[in-house]
Formats: C-alpha cells, sequence, structure tokens
C-alpha cells in the first residue's frame, strides 16, 4: 500500500509537530518567499499568472499525451509492459504522468513511489507531492549503494526514509546531481512583477479612475466636510461601471491629480513583456501561450516554431530524462522506452503524402510502415510488409536486367541476335542496290 493519499497535498501548518520549522516551510505558509515587487511567489500560487499556467499545462500535457513505447535493444521490436499500459489503480498512463510532469516543470523534481509484489517486481506507480519530500546523500551501504535517501512525510505527518529501490526520482536541470532546481525560484523576480502588475491593473479598474489626485477647495472644510466631499466623489467614480465618467464638483472644488499619466508609465507595455520573459523561462514558444504578435520570430511558420520546441526543448529537457529513468528502473535488461513523437512532427495531408512516397519508393517504408503511422489498421499477409526496390537504380555503367553472370536472360539474348541478323541483312540488300545503280 502506498504511503501517499491521492492528490493528497496537505499544507504546511505550525500546529503540525511533524512540520519543521524551516524558512522554505515558513515561505510555504505566508504565501511564499516575497519578490521585489512585493508579490509573495511560490510554486502553487505561481500558477495565479495566466502565463505560468498555460506553460506547465502545455509541458505537461503533451509530455503525458504522447504514446510512450517500449522495443527490444538492437531492433525495432515492440514490447507490450502491462505497468505502463495501467500503472496506477486509479490514475490513467496520462493522468499519472502528466501530475508527476507538474512537480517537475514548478518544484523541479517529480517522485514516484514503486510498489513491489512479493516477488520483488513493481507492480504499481504513485505520484508524490514534491514538497514533501527531501533528498540527502549519505554515506553508500550495501542496502543503498548510491547513498541516495528520500525522506518523505505521510498523509499522517509521519517522515519514512525510503531508497531508490523504493523510490523514482525524475530531477530537472540542478547543480549538485542530486535534486534539480525549482525554475519558479529562479524566475521568482519575473513572475512576482508579472503578478504585481495585474493586481495594480485590478485595483486600477475597480477604482474606475485612471488617475489619483487631490480634491482642493477654497473654503476651509473640516473632516466631516471633506469626508463627504471626498464620499460623493468617489461615489460618481468609483467602480468599473462608471469607468471614465465625468465628475461634477461644487463648492469650488477642483481635482488635481498627481501621478504619471498611464501611457507615459508604460503600463501596458510591461505587462506584455512578463509574456516572453516567462515563456523563455519554460522554454515554449509564445504561440503556444496565445501570444501571436511575435509568433514569426522562430522560423517561418508555426509548424517550424513547433519542430524547434520538440527539438531544442522538449525532449531533451522533458522527454530523454524520462525514456531514460523508465528504462533505467522500471524495465528489464535489454528492452528501453521511447515516446513516439512523430504525430506532433506531422505535416499537413499533401507534406505527409509526399514524405510517404520518397520512402515507399526507396525501399525505406513498407506499406503497413506508413499506415502505423497513420494510425491505420495493417495489410493482412505479406504485400503490407514487403519493400520495394527501384528497378533501375544500379551503379553506373551496369546492366540492371544483367544475371548475376553478366550475360542478358536468354528471351532477350534471343532478342538482341534477331535484330542484329536483321540489320545485318538490310545492310547487305542496301548494297546491292548501289551496286546495281553504279551499273546502270
Amino acid at each position: 500500500m502506498s504511503l501517499f493519499g491521492l492528490f493528497e497535498r496537505r499544507a504546511s501548518s505550525l500546529e503540525n509537530p511533524a512540520v519543521p520549522l524551516t524558512d522554505a516551510v515558513l515561505a510555504e505558509i505566508f504565501g511564499g518567499p516575497r519578490s521585489d515587487a512585493g508579490v509573495q511567489v511560490s510554486e502553487e500560487t505561481s500558477l495565479r499568472t495566466p502565463t505560468v499556467w498555460r506553460a506547465v499545462a502545455v509541458i505537461a500535457g503533451v509530455s503525458a499525451a504522447l504514446p510512450l513505447h517500449v522495443y527490444k535493444s538492437g531492433s525495432r521490436d515492440r514490447v507490450t509492459v502491462p505497468l505502463l499500459e495501467d500503472p496506477h489503480p486509479e490514475l490513467t498512463p496520462l493522468e499519472l504522468w502528466r501530475l508527476v510532469n507538474v512537480y517537475r516543470v514548478l518544484w523541479g523534481n517529480g517522485y514516484v513511489q514503486k510498489l513491489r509484489n512479493q516477488v520483488g517486481q513493481v507492480k504499481e506507480l504513485w505520484p508524490v507531492a514534491a514538497e514533501r519530500v527531501d533528498v540527502k546523500r549519505q554515506k553508500p551501504s550495501p542496502d543503498n549503494p548510491t547513498g541516495k535517501w528520500f525522506f518523505a512525510t505521510d498523509d499522517w505527518g509521519v517522515l519514512h526514509a525510503l531508497t531508490p529501490r523504493e523510490m523514482m526520482h525524475l530531477p530537472g536541470l540542478g547543480i549538485d546531481g542530486l535534486k534539480g532546481l525549482s525554475p519558479i525560484a529562479m524566475a521568482r523576480q519575473g513572475i512576482g512583477l508579472a503578478q504585481a502588475a495585474e493586481k495594480g491593473a485590478a485595483k486600477l479598474f475597480g477604482r474606475g479612475n485612471v488617475l489619483s489626485g487631490v480634491l482642493e477647495t477654497e473654503q476651509k472644510l473640516n473632516a466631516e466636510q471633506a469626508h463627504a466631499l471626498k464620499s460623493r466623489f468617489q461615489a460618481k467614480l468609483s467602480g468599473i461601471d462608471n469607468f471614465q465618467e465625468i465628475a461634477v464638483l461644487d463648492a469650488g472644488a477642483a481635482f488635481k491629480p498627481v501621478t504619471m499619466p498611464l501611457k507615459d508609465a508604460q503600463f501596458l507595455e510591461s505587462r506584455e513583456f512578463q509574456i516572453p520573459e516567462i515563456a523563455r523561462m519554460f522554454g515554449v514558444p509564445l504561440f503556444l501561450l496565445m501570444e501571436t504578435a511575435k509568433s514569426t520570430s522562430w522560423g517561418t511558420g508555426l509548424e517550424q516554431q513547433a519542430q524547434g520546441w520538440i527539438t531544442f526543448d522538449l525532449t531533451p529537457t522533458w522527454l530523454a530524462p524520462t525514456e531514460q529513468r523508465i528504462s533505467k528502473e522500471l524495465l528489464p535488461a535489454g528492452q528501453y522506452a521511447h515516446y513516439a513523437v512523430q504525430g506532433l512532427l506531422r505535416g499537413d495531408s499533401s507534406a505527409r503524402a509526399t514524405f510517404y512516397r520518397a520512402m515507399r519508393d526507396t525501399g525505406v517504408m513498407s506499406a503497413n510502415d506508413i499506415r502505423a503511422l497513420e494510425e491505420l489498421p495493417p495489410i493482412p499477409g505479406p504485400e503490407g510488409d514487403t519493400y520495394l526496390q527501384p528497378t533501375y537504380m544500379a551503379p553506373l555503367g551496369s546492366n540492371p536486367l544483367a544475371d548475376d553472370g553478366g550475360a542478358l536472360p536468354a528471351r532477350a539474348a534471343a532478342l538482341m541476335a534477331e535484330a542484329r541478323r536483321l540489320l545485318a541483312l538490310h545492310a547487305d540488300q542496301g548494297g546491292n542496290h548501289d551496286a546495281d545503280d553504279d551499273r546502270r
């Protein structure tokens, strides 16, 4: 049985004696460390930023949705692994790996508990919340040759020490070879600036007036009169329904703004700038974040941008580490896991038809190979697995119709001999006619 409940992420509490009073725990309890923009940013609160939410959803969702195949080493023979087909009693494979990838993207580390049967085979995989686990390196021992320990707190506040045999660790980019660094911690200032700008915009429109300032009057007002004048002014202009309304002031009152105009402060530009800044931290193209203003900045179109994202970020940063970790810890020797990314790299129907025709004509793919990529059933019989070879693709100067001995087939040789005989006969007849003409 797993030590951890499904999707259990019980927040740390000062009343729980199992919770250590460290800086990280205190920061989590009070909403995360505070950025220079004055906004507290943690791995969980960062999801309130739409750009962060979308980037995490794209990376975790695409990575989990890709087909994960297992092959025999040295061949392309597929192997069915029941553990990867149904890894959890309740979660589907997509839901399990998506949850693990969410923790990898936000916390920089993904943890999966490996439940084994009586003979030691892994029968279930359970995701573990990243903030529950602390990784330490101790002196290696016969029971733990790597010396790597995972100290995880269960649902009841009990701390457990687990070895790599019991916990599979998927670290992100790190500097010590032990744990991955949190991308949110590294990008805290940029995310905090985006949240501060969004919060400022919300307050701005909530007040209903674009600029703040002072009310001046030539009369001397007591506290009650000043409060009444201020209340009447706010009642006329506060709220979104009164946005850009005209205020009418009496008693010689005048409103004078004291802040910079919105355009001069480049308020909207600062909000737009944070979108590519956050996209840069997560390595996601802008068009996948629903930002199309600069969609042609990489390649000549969206297809080239998507291929660049898969080639330079998705595969080396997220897919390849997962493939190698699964192959190392969950598969027997002689087998390896590999994500099928062909579906993401496919072009339109015309481009695919041209590619398949070239692969088929040169003998690289069979009809069933092409049908498998198009998710179509194979053609029964040997015809579907036949690889074609172009007839006249042979070395320069050779005869593609020649047999192994270099002689033409019997039928072709007979035809050639007959052709030579007819040519010679025609030449002789032509010569006789010329002699008769000369005698005349």
